[in-house]
């Protein structure tokens, strides 16, 4: 049953997109409120002095550096603001040069004088120090040399500056918070589709399973509606065709039961014949009303182990004179009907000895499943041929004789058993020849609950 579905998945969407706008205002907000404002870079008339009359750059004592380069041009477009002025005249004094041999170009902020400062606002580092006039932020200060060449002195850049860097907080701050409610509307959003998956899968292994029970947004409801009784359609198509071939089966015994009869009346060079294609139809109905029984009339599962089983098929086998043993049995303990799985690993014997001389078991687990695999020394099958053999009564035997092509149902019973235990079964030819199926199915504590399923062996 489908819970009530909430919200559209159009509102969730635009909610989401609505709360992270808030919460980037919000840490945008709170940042702006609560970390101070950077300081501004500071440099006064002795520093830069200097660092030209070293000439190979010099540090302040806040530990910004300055760096020094000659070039045969001054820097293009010089500022010449009064207080840029009385920098370069308190720069030139310093030097003992010239004003006019001096350029100064302000890239950010102004020069100020903190002579007669605002009382009402504190004082930067270097007002502290000092009341000369001071440059701010980035500048270019250049000094002709006798040579004609210039002594360029600016700051040394820093890979971000301090409202790069607040800003680059501000983006962290909003997404650490927009983060856990994004993970939540995506996991809501990815919880549906994957139970989708999961639902077609178990769908194609097990038509009769429980509809699904999810609840989401009024199109994932819609959708669950949809699935729910396209599944439903399915089962009754299944059920329908499945009773249809067994009363099928069950009716043509009368006919066979009269064509006996009357084949005894036949001269005695026709009579074997003609019995032996009425025991073959024979075998195949019971075949099938057998197939159609079991699958109808699912048994309950219990815990077993695998490697045991296939020793007691193999056994068997052998007891009658078949060259049937097992090569490797590793521990491996599935949740599956005794009987449906002891079918499934007798018809892949059978089978092997069938079209083979011998057969060959192993048992192992393998990334969460037991593998079993069964080989025979046989011709092996065509690529263009093994899909085809899963297919109910198709023999791949081109003589079409029960003694050697059998009815045609072993391979389809055990792809049925192992898909329906949520497993799979695959033929591979071996490269030195023969036929090698492999079967896996779920280990115990990852099996996949799946509804019972067995069928009638050939």
């Amino acid at each position: 049953m489908t819970r009530a579905p909430t919200t559209t998945l159009f509102l969730q969407a635009l909610g989401l997109v609505g709360a992270t706008l808030v919460a980037v205002l919000v840490a945008a907000t709170l940042v702006i409120l609560n970390v101070p404002p950077p300081l501004p870079d500071v440099y006064s008339v002795d520093e830069v002095a200097l660092a030209l009359h070293d000439g190979h750059g010099a540090q302040t004592p806040e530990g910004r550096s300055l760096l020094v380069h000659s070039t045969d041009r001054p820097p293009p477009g010089a500022t010449t603001g009064r207080r840029h002025l009385d920098f370069r005249a308190g720069l030139a004094q310093s030097m003992a040069i010239d004003p006019h041999a001096i350029v100064i170009l302000q890239n950010q902020p102004r020069i100020v004088a903190f002579g007669a400062h605002n009382p009402g606002r504190p004082r930067p580092p270097m007002a502290e120090r000092t009341d000369q006039t001071l440059l701010f932020g980035r500048f270019q200060a250049a000094v002709r040399q006798p040579d004609g060449r210039w002594l360029v002195v600016e700051p040394a850049r820093a890979l971000l500056d301090p409202w790069q860097l607040r800003a680059l907080l501000v983006l962290a701050v909003a997404a650490l918070a927009v983060t856990p409610l994004a993970w939540w509307f995506a996991r809501r959003l990815a919880a549906p589709i994957a139970a989708f998956a999961t639902a077609a899968e178990r769908l194609g292994r097990d038509p009769d399973a429980p509809p699904l029970d999810i609840r989401g947004s009024r199109e994932v409801g819609a959708a669950v509606a949809a699935f729910n009784e396209m599944q439903e359609r399915l089962r009754r198509y299944v059920t329908y065709r499945t009773a249809m071939i067994g009363a099928i089966a069950h009716d043509l015994r009368t006919p066979l039961t009269r064509l006996r009869f009357r084949i005894e009346n036949l001269p005695d060079d026709l009579a074997p014949k003609l019995a032996a294609d009425v025991d073959e139809m024979e075998a195949m109905v019971a075949a099938t009303l057998a197939f159609v029984q079991d699958a109808t009339q699912p048994r309950a599962r219990t815990k077993l182990e695998v490697s045991s089983l296939v020793e007691t098929v193999m056994d068997e086998a052998a007891e009658t004179g078949a060259d049937a043993a097992v090569e490797r049995a590793e521990r491996a303990v599935v949740d599956a009907d005794p009987i449906a799985l002891k079918r499934l690993v007798t018809n892949l014997v059978d089978n092997a000895l069938k079209f083979g001389s011998r057969a060959r078991g192993r048992v192992f687990a393998e990334a969460g499943m037991a593998v079993v695999e069964v080989e025979d020394n046989g011709p092996g099958v065509p690529e263009s041929e093994i899909e085809r053999a899963f297919e109910p009564f198709h023999r791949l035997e081109s003589s079409r004789s029960r003694e050697t092509g059998g009815i045609g149902l072993g391979l389809a019973v055990v792809r049925a058993i192992a898909r329906a235990h949520g497993g799979e079964v695959t033929l591979l030819n071996r490269a030195g020849g023969g036929l090698r199926a492999r079967v896996t199915l779920p280990l115990a504590l990852r099996a996949a609950i799946a509804r019972p399923f067995s069928t009638a062996a050939e």
